[in-house]
């Protein structure tokens, strides 16, 4: 069964909503055009007539009542005369009003003052007209007044007929608009829905689950994100896998010739006592490495977990780096390796473990004279920007450059096949790496197989 797009239901809602609240505010705008309109051209047109009857009512000429009842005839409006306290003399023209309730106290005020007025009057049936009131001159003085009324019939009608047609192109419009809001919010949330399924995929454990990114907009952003995470995840598991096969490759190794050499001296399979002694001590290197590997193990993990305690302090990096080179200098010397030091001062201090740090250094050193059968091995301390780079520098058998990129990782040997020769856990640059990151550096290598490899250690400098 197809499930229901929510989220193009509400963005169609959405959509809707504001095009319905656009068209409405349109039509309220519309018809307010064409009511304003309609009411201030018959209005004038009232005011124009009113002040050209009241014109030919000045004449006082013969025939002028005659002349001014037939053009009220055919204007379709009514005409009334009062004297000046508003009392009718006279009545022209089709309409017949009989109330009086047209005369109000305020065109009376302003008729006083010689001045006309218009206003808006409704009978007791509801008729409603234009009433527009000038003076009747007599020499300098009103005499008289002209009161001219004309009905809104015709304007209510022909209004009516505009909002009929306004109500219908909304309803048309809005019809419309409820189409074009399902199509684009379809189309819209379409990218949404797909993303919805490849994460509930991923979250299923189908980690090749990629999505197409079609745009560079947010949505385009958020499926490159999903990706990412999809390849981020799938690195975890395959690291984790191969993380597991690693140590359990590791793991089996010592086990196994613990294992074997215990048999050995437990059955007595040895013929000399010097035998033994050389069976118990295979035994006790193998433990002994075991316990390296695990303790290595458990210093990475809370290193990841972030549960490692660090004791910072500053430190004379020149001295730390001294004390390293020395220490090293004897099992450099038992392969014949020259291993020197390189410092340019003035050097500023860092802000560090120094056991931590030392621990970094004793790697590295300890990687450089493993891999280097003739030569020298280079230490060089320099302060670049704010940083200080130390640089190990040997010239061993280098690293294959395709390898480079993953010799920080957990168990990762280059040289698999003489794993063995070179001896190891495989876990000391993962440590050394994680280690130059918690103290807000970092670990950088270049290689070249047969020349050698340089690792770079850049530590920020201590604020002055």
């Amino acid at each position: 069964m197809k499930s229901i797009n929510r989220i193009g239901l509400k963005l169609g809602a959405v959509i809707a909503a504001l095009l319905l609240l656009v068209i409405l505010v349109l039509g309220l705008v519309i018809d307010r055009v064409f009511t304003n309109f309609y009411h201030n051209r018959m209005s004038g047109d009232v005011d124009e007539l009113a002040r050209h009857f009241a014109s030919m009512a000045q004449s006082h000429e013969s025939g002028t009542d005659e002349l001014i009842h037939m053009f009220a005839e055919f204007s379709n409006v009514s005409i009334s005369m009062t004297d000046m306290e508003g009392k009718r003399t006279a009545e022209l023209g089709k309409l017949k009003i009989a109330d009086t309730g047209f005369i109000k106290p305020q065109a009376l005020q302003a008729l006083q003052q010689g001045q006309s007025s218009a206003s808006e009057y409704t009978d007791s049936w509801g008729e409603r007209y234009f009433v527009s009131v000038y003076p009747i001159r007599e020499g300098e003085h009103a005499g008289a007044a002209l009161f001219v009324l004309s009905s809104m019939r015709t304007m209510d009608e022909s209004l009516g007929q505009v909002r009929f047609l306004i109500a219908v192109s909304a309803a048309v419009a809005f019809v419309l608009a409820i189409a074009f809001s399902y199509v684009v919010s379809q189309i819209m949330s379409r990218p949404l829905v797909r993303m919805e399924k490849a994460a509930r995929s991923i979250a299923r454990g189908n980690l090749e689950e990629r999505l197409t990114v079609g745009s560079r907009d947010e949505i385009g952003a958020l499926a490159e994100a999903i990706n990412d995470l999809a390849r981020d995840l799938q690195h975890i598991r395959d690291t984790r896998q191969e993380f597991f096969a690693n140590i359990s490759h590791e793991l089996r190794t010592p086990i196994t010739y613990m294992e074997g050499y215990a048999n050995v001296v437990r059955e007595g399979l040895y013929e000399t006592e010097e035998e033994r002694q050389q069976f118990l001590g295979i035994i006790q290197q193998e433990a002994r490495k075991l316990n390296v590997m695990i303790h290595d193990l458990f210093e990475l993990s809370k290193m990841e977990e972030g549960k490692i305690d660090l004791t910072p302090e500053r430190l004379d990096i020149a001295g730390l780096v001294s004390d390293c080179v020395q220490k090293a200098q004897l099992k450099a010397r038992g392969k014949q390796l020259l291993l020197v030091q390189e410092m340019n001062s003035p050097l500023p201090d860092v802000q560090g473990d120094s056991l931590r740090l030392e621990q970094v250094m004793t790697n590295l050193l300890d990687n450089a004279i493993r891999y280097t059968e003739a030569g020298e091995i280079k230490v060089s301390v320099v302060p670049v920007n704010g940083f200080v780079e130390i640089a190990v520098q040997d010239t061993g058998i280098g690293i294959p450059g395709d390898e480079l990129p993953y010799i920080f990782e957990r168990f990762y040997r280059v040289e698999k096949s003489r794993s063995r020769e070179y001896g190891g856990t495989g876990l000391g640059l993962a440590i050394a790496r994680k280690l130059a990151e918690l103290h807000g550096g970092e670990l950088l290598v270049w290689s070249r197989p047969g020349t050698g490899t340089r690792f770079t250690l850049r530590l920020p400098a201590a604020d002055t």
